[in-house]
């Protein structure tokens, strides 16, 4: 028998003796008393103690049976018993911040089970770069499972990644236990597009999903914008069942609902969809079972001032939903959808991950336990985690000499250039188009300001090419100086922008030689930065609270010495290189129409021929 199965037999019959014994020689070991349990099993709310032993729930009702001389008895003052929240879809990387940091700071807002998709430090370190993260989540007491992708990079010959992850090479992890499955399906984001220029694509990936499904793993989509034979085709890839979490509108929704999608209503820090997508509940009555809470991307100061999805909770609640029916999005629904029974619910056999609730319609958590032990309360961390230290060879990724202010000159014999421009759009990762005619200076095309529109830069990283995509910008809000990251999805190449070709130069520098991070130059100074060691995406040397406080004065630094008028700039800029999603994005090898899968501006053409994937 699994060590892991006999262990958890031999829990629940000394659980069945201490429900059913005459003679008590077991008993609870915590009994939570005085308080209100949200079912999420039935959608509703009642007084009901609450009895834990071991890391399981034993009973709820009357649990004064089980009450012992050991038995330490909590008392809640009429608090609310939820379940410990899910978030069902988020990257670490995004906020900058380890695995055992994030967990820190989502902890005691009441988060329990992270799916994380370890995405971004895939295409930098690969299959090493995975493990990495996997290895140090097996340590941690709360729960935290992956879905890990199948393809990296998501659009080959689109962009320059420091990996590959393919068919060949993905069941080196997908067996592990802590891989729930593969994660957001990227590589057939762009249905047609991929089946014209890639089909070889679909068959990698449809071979990597008949893995999963072969070692009884689920496999998540990503599908923005699809509709009719498009979205059905990504379904199929997916295998016929699968999530998204690239929802914007309530049509959109609605559809995906109808076609057995679950969709992930993404609430993150820079990408809002949840107030639309829940249009479907409230305007048509649809069904929430297959709706689920989610923030894809989190920043360490948001997690940290707000909360984690207790927030997202609490946004949902403020759209009209019943606060029982919000938490069930975070924790029963998400549960179902990963097939994950052991949790989700405050029933016997369940593992004990609660969240105490003070106040439903502001979701202030009081207390989190975590398999049965209290482990938050008031906002206060009572477990130690110490910090975890990634292995260095992870951290000597930026391979690239550094950049000359020339390499940034987009010639032109012209007076004026007419050009495709990147149009930003709040609070999303898609992106507008717009043509603006830009002036020519001294031969070279220039940044307008007066029209808010400013450089971008794609500088390739991994010493592979020393390409540099060139392109501009409108909406950031920059009025002068640069600013430069080694965060830009997918691929993680340095991405820049600025109004001054001297100062972007300096700030990607900058970034080379504290080998990733972030860095603002305003006339040809540094005026803040954070380095990034590990894999260029995130830092081990500092603490989640610390890594809040560096991005918010680095926002503030940006917003009152370079003008920018965009709220998280950081985030906002690194998915300008995001190719899978519509519509101008910019990579190290160009302008990207990613609707037509082809580069513009002069860029070179999009290989036509169907790519020989390596493993």
């Amino acid at each position: 028998m699994n060590a892991n199965i006999n262990k958890r037999a031999i829990r629940f019959r000394r659980m069945i003796d201490t429900l059913l014994s005459a003679h008590k020689n077991e008993c609870a070991d915590i009994v939570l008393t005085n308080g209100r349990l949200v079912n999420v099993l039935t959608r509703e709310i009642y007084t009901a103690d609450v009895a834990i032993k071991d890391e399981y729930i034993l009973l709820t009702g009357d649990c004064s049976g089980v009450v012992g001389p050991r038995t330490r008895i909590l008392d809640l003052s009429g608090g609310f018993i939820c379940p410990g929240f899910i978030d069902a879809h988020m990257h670490f990387e995004s906020s900058m911040l380890t695995v055992s940091e994030f967990s820190k700071l989502s902890i005691i807002s009441g988060t329990t089970t992270l799916i994380a998709d370890p995405h971004e430090i895939a295409n930098v370190a690969g299959i090493e770069g995975m493990r990495a993260m996997i290895d140090e989540a097996a340590v941690l007491p709360n729960r935290v499972l992956f879905t890990i992708p199948c393809m990296v990079p998501d659009a080959p010959g689109l962009e320059t990644a420091g990996a590959s992850v393919t068919s060949g090479n993905v069941g080196l992890l997908l067996g592990h236990d802590l891989v729930q499955g593969i994660g957001e399906m990227q590589g057939f984001s762009n249905v047609k597009p991929v089946y014209e220029h890639t089909p070889s694509l679909i068959d990698d990936l449809l071979a990597s999903v008949s893995l999963a499904f072969a070692l009884k793993k689920t496999v998540e989509g990503n599908a923005p914008g699809l509709s009719g034979a498009d979205l059905a085709a990504h379904i199929l890839a997916c295998g016929g069942s699968t999530s998204c979490h690239e929802t914007t509108s309530k049509a959109e929704c609605i559809e995906k609902l109808r076609n057995n999608i679950t969709v992930f209503m993404r609430e993150g820090s820079t990408q809002k969809n949840m107030a639309e997508c829940i249009k479907a509940v409230t305007e048509d009555g649809l069904d929430s079972r297959k709706l689920v809470l989610a923030t894809d991307d989190m920043l360490a100061q948001d997690l940290l001032g707000l909360g984690h999805m207790n927030e997202i909770i609490r946004r949902t609640i403020e759209q009209g939903i019943d606060p029982v029916e919000a938490i069930q999005m975070a924790t029963i629904n998400a549960a179902r959808h990963f097939a994950l029974n052991d949790i989700g619910a405050v029933a016997p056999g369940k593992i004990a991950d609660l969240a105490i609730v003070s106040d439903l319609e502001k979701m202030t958590v009081k207390m989190v336990l975590l398999n049965g032990s209290i482990a938050a309360r008031d906002g206060e961390l009572l477990l130690a985690i110490p910090p975890y230290k990634y292995p260095n060879r992870l951290k000597n990724t930026i391979r690239r000499a550094p950049v000359k202010y020339e390499e940034f000159f987009w010639r032109s014999a012209e007076n004026n250039e007419k050009v495709d421009v990147i149009k930003v759009i709040p609070n999303q990762n898609l992106t507008g188009r717009e043509q603006c005619v830009l002036p020519v200076k001294d031969g070279i095309v220039a940044a307008d300001p007066g029209q808010d529109v400013i450089y971008i830069f794609v500088v390739e990283r991994y010493g592979a090419t020393g390409r540099t995509g060139k392109g501009f910008v409108k909406g950031f809000g920059l009025e002068r100086g640069a600013v430069a990251l080694s965060v830009a999805h997918d691929a993680h190449n340095i991405v820049a922008c600025g109004v001054d070709l001297h100062d972007v130069a300096l700030a990607v520098n900058r970034v080379i030689k504290m080998g990733g991070g972030v860095a603002l130059i305003n006339e040809s100074k540094v005026i803040g930065d954070i380095a990034l060691p590990i894999a260029g995406l995130m830092t081990d040397e500092l603490s989640g609270r610390e890594v809040s406080e560096k991005i918010a004065a680095l926002e503030q630094a940006a917003a009152e010495r370079l003008g920018c008028k965009l709220a998280a700039p950081f985030m906002h800029l690194s998915f300008l290189t995001l190719v899978t999603s519509p519509e101008l994005k910019i990579t190290d090898k160009g302008l990207v129409d990613t609707v037509k899968h082809e580069f513009l501006n002069g860029a070179e053409k999009v290989p036509t021929k169907p790519f020989v994937l390596k493993s």
